[in-house]
């Protein structure tokens, strides 16, 4: 049997995840002799995705060989996980050659995947285009990869855009150096004409031309506004994207050659959307404290939960908030049974004067201090959390139910 080839990298480590101990015997003799030399570990349960980066993110270099069939539902939530974490590549095991199965994987970030009964050809098949994917390099001079913050609107009107824009600038005064602000709604993307630019590429051409991105090729699809690269939406909308496009091209390449990379969303819903959901470090979900709102975000949690988008990387966000119009943030929390992890302040005339002149909020007023206090918390240095109250019975429902029988009466 021809070994894996020496002269391509190989990992420092490898582990396998699987409670199927038959997977784990099969897996065994292959890997250790395709991978002589590396440390090999087993994995009999699977990790929290929440503690993913705690567990198995130490190494700089390690390749996972996942285990989908044993419950395709947690495996396809943790491969969401690993494939963030900076130097690891994920090998899904499928108990069969099911293309929808392959297909998820793939799109959930799997580098490629192995089917049982493994073969050594099917070993050395996967751990060769694992070495294309990721050369040999020095555990130090590996880069950091970016923090990916994707804002999404429980619904239309709720200053999503805004609010990714202005995040974007701060992070600029925060002292990070290279931001990327990327529009991918593709039908009504309108952060040129938030900031005032233009530009002939958008993310399409990027999609496009995805095989053969480069740092001279993105550099003519982007665009600068103070700082900051911004990769722009297409002038005219774009309808029906197949199924099988997501953002995976654009964002794998940008989180390689940006500190933090923020990314307005169109809506929540659909495979576009979830795939931006996916490669998210953190995800905003912007509503604000008026009863539609509200009840939009209750949708919307609840399919990024069907749709296995981890819960501890969901941060609701309350914008253009008021104490003394619509709910409050206390009941806001208990009612959608989630912390409401920031507010930011209504501030109509400084948003609508910034707006004017294509600039961002500025840092002094009240939405301006909102943003500010946002990114500290994302990035580790904000406030500590609220405590939580107990929530109150019913839900949402029984706040939709007593606001329509007091109106009534």
């Amino acid at each position: 049997m021809q070994r894996h080839d020496p002269a391509i990298a190989t990992p420092r480590r490898a582990i396998v995840i699987s409670p199927d101990r038959p997977l784990t015997a099969e897996l065994e003799p292959l890997l250790t002799q395709q991978l002589a030399g590396v440390p090999l570990t087993h994995q009999s349960s699977y990790p929290s995705p929440r503690d993913v980066n705690s567990q198995l993110g130490a190494c700089a270099s390690q390749l996972i060989f996942l285990d989908i069939a044993s419950s395709q539902d947690q495996a396809l939530a943790l491969l969401g996980e690993l494939a963030h974490l900076n130097g690891t590549q994920v090998l899904a095991v499928l108990a069969g050659n099911d293309p929808d199965s392959i297909l998820k994987c793939l799109r959930a970030g799997a580098a490629d995947f192995l089917i049982r009964p493994v073969t050594p050809d099917q070993v050395e098949a996967a751990l060769s285009k694992v070495s294309r994917l990721q050369p040999a390099s020095d555990a130090s001079s590996e880069p950091q990869q970016a923090k990916i913050i994707v804002v999404m609107p429980a619904k239309g009107a709720c200053g999503a855009t805004t609010l990714a824009c202005n995040l974007a600038f701060q992070w600029k005064r925060m002292g990070a150096k290279r931001i990327l602000l990327a529009d991918l709604d593709p039908l009504a993307g309108t952060m040129s004409f938030l900031l005032k630019l233009k530009s002939s590429f958008s993310f399409m051409d990027v999609l496009q031309r995805g095989h053969e991105l480069d740092p001279d090729l993105w550099q003519t699809t982007i665009t600068t506004s103070g700082g900051i690269d911004v990769l722009l939406a297409p002038d005219l909308a774009v309808t029906g994207i197949p199924q099988s496009v997501d953002a995976s091209p654009i964002l794998n390449y940008a989180r390689h050659q940006y500190d933090v990379v923020v990314v307005d969303t169109g809506s929540v819903y659909g495979e576009w959307n979830l795939s931006q959901a996916r490669a998210a470090t953190e995800l905003l979900l912007v509503t604000t404290n008026e009863l539609p709102a509200l009840q939009s975000a209750q949708r919307a949690l609840t399919y990024l939960d069907a749709n296995k988008i981890g819960k501890w990387k969901t941060r609701l966000v309350v914008n253009r908030y008021q104490r003394d119009v619509g709910l409050n943030r206390d009941v806001i929390g208990t009612a959608l049974h989630t912390e409401v992890f920031e507010t930011i302040p209504s501030d109509y005339e400084a948003v609508q004067a910034a707006l004017m002149e294509g600039k961002p909020v500025p840092s002094a007023t009240p939405f301006g201090k909102g943003v500010a206090q946002l990114a500290e918390r994302l990035g580790g240095g904000g406030p500590a959390d609220k405590p939580k109250k107990p929530a109150p019975s019913g839900g949402l429902g029984g706040l939709f139910g007593g606001f329509f029988s007091k109106s009534k009466k």
